[in-house]
């Protein structure tokens, strides 16, 4: 007796998870990161800095959109499968082309052009696969009409910058991004299609994971070869506890609520929340993220003696700088966050993030450790101000079943 097979593309349901084939390929956008944070390390300038951030948000928009895919199609079969290794490789080699993104280094293929086209494969991959999936769903066929000009636009664009130099190609990389970001909102979200809430919510979930262990790479990599010493450890630990208020700060309570208002969202009010508060504003947490990174990495280096620094050290003013507004950063995004998918503001983290700018200057006049270890307690103290002063409702929040109302949740002050 035959065994009857399954169809070529299968429909995500609701109560679907996230697939290890989808974590496969988050280890792609691992790379990216690293490589985005080594090419700001390698121009430590505002220019630098901006030109990093660039990078940052075409890779991120890359995996936005089989973020989006993976939610309709199952990325573990048929199709879906064969689709998720293609943009792998596609991804890889933008991956591998970002030191060469503005800056083409002798020999070898054209590194800027490169990017161009890797990201134009990874782009028209990923319209062509949604395209088969969509079947008879008029509604996603026409939403894709209207994705496509975006699509076409910014790469046409990244094809025009490779050719440029300087701030000329700086810019061009700018337009860009907003062709990109701004024409998918010009678009509409009428047509886009959420099977699954809760692996929607999963896979941004990981994905911060995935750039908080960059933090936690960038400390070991600062020390890597050199000697442990008691600076070290302290900075270290410092350096994790950071960390570790940055993810309390997502995971605690956030996370459950947002999760809860997307799975109540149906059909177009589902794709706009899923669209601002999760492919939108979870980009500037991943840039704050990687800026922390960046400081922690240079921390540690100071308190090591690396270069002929001593622990005793100021800090630099770049690094320094990247650390405290990539806290700041990721806070004010988190109030945003939370804004869209609950409609109340999150005031203590609005005034923590303040502090964190005003505390930069006074931090710049202190020892690397010194700098972290501030940073570390402002942030280690939000954290335990909000579990003390929201106990009861963070308990709530935490253990109750789904039927939460976001709009009257206290825990949101």
């Amino acid at each position: 007796m035959s065994v009857p097979r399954h169809p070529r593309i299968l429909a995500v349901a609701e109560e679907s998870r996230v697939t290890p084939i989808e974590l496969f390929f988050d280890l792609v956008f691992v790379f990216s990161i690293t490589q985005v944070t080594a090419l700001i390390a390698n121009d430590l300038t505002a220019h630098g800095v901006i030109r990093g951030l660039l990078v940052l948000a075409l890779l991120w928009w890359c995996w936005v959109g089989y973020a989006w895919l993976g939610n309709v199609v199952r990325a573990d079969e048929g199709v879906g499968r064969v689709a998720m290794f293609s943009a792998m490789g596609a991804m890889f080699v933008f991956a591998l082309s970002v030191p060469e993104a503005f800056v083409d280094l002798p020999g070898g293929l054209t590194g800027p052009v490169v990017v161009a086209v890797a990201y134009l494969s990874v782009r028209l991959l990923h319209l062509l696969i949604f395209w088969l999936a969509s079947g008879d769903d008029y509604g996603l066929r026409g939403q894709l009409l209207r994705f496509a000009p975006s699509v076409l636009g910014s790469t046409a664009l990244l094809l025009v910058a490779s050719q440029l130099h300087g701030r000329a190609q700086t810019w061009t990389w700018v337009a860009v991004v907003v062709v990109d970001y701004v024409g998918t909102i010009l678009g509409g979200a009428s047509g886009w299609r959420l099977n699954s809430a809760s692996h929607f919510a999963e896979r941004h979930g990981l994905i911060l994971i995935v750039a908080l262990g960059e933090s936690i790479v960038a400390i070991g990599l600062g020390v890597a070869t050199l000697p442990i010493s008691a600076p070290i450890v302290l900075a270290s630990l410092l350096g994790l506890a950071l960390a570790g208020a940055i993810w309390w700060a997502y995971f605690d309570v956030g996370a459950l609520i947002a999760e809860r208002a997307l799975r109540r969202a149906e059909g177009e009010q589902r794709a706009r929340l899923a669209r601002d508060a999760y492919s939108y504003l979870h980009l500037p947490m991943v840039a704050g993220i990687v800026l922390l990174a960046l400081g922690l990495k240079k921390v540690l280096a100071y308190v090591g003696g690396e270069l002929g620094h001593d622990w005793t050290d100021r800090l630099a003013i770049a690094p320094l700088a990247a650390m405290y507004a990539g806290v700041a950063l990721y806070l004010l995004t988190l109030v945003a966050f939370h804004y869209r998918v609950a409609h109340t503001l999150k005031r203590m983290r609005i005034a923590t993030a303040v502090l964190v700018i005003l505390l930069a200057p006074a931090a710049a006049q202190l020892p690397a450790l010194g700098a972290l270890a501030v940073v570390t307690a402002v942030m280690v103290g939000l954290i335990a101000a909000e579990s003390i002063r929201f106990a009861e409702d963070r308990e709530r929040i935490r253990h109750e079943e789904d039927d939460l109302n976001v709009g009257h949740d206290r825990a949101t002050d």
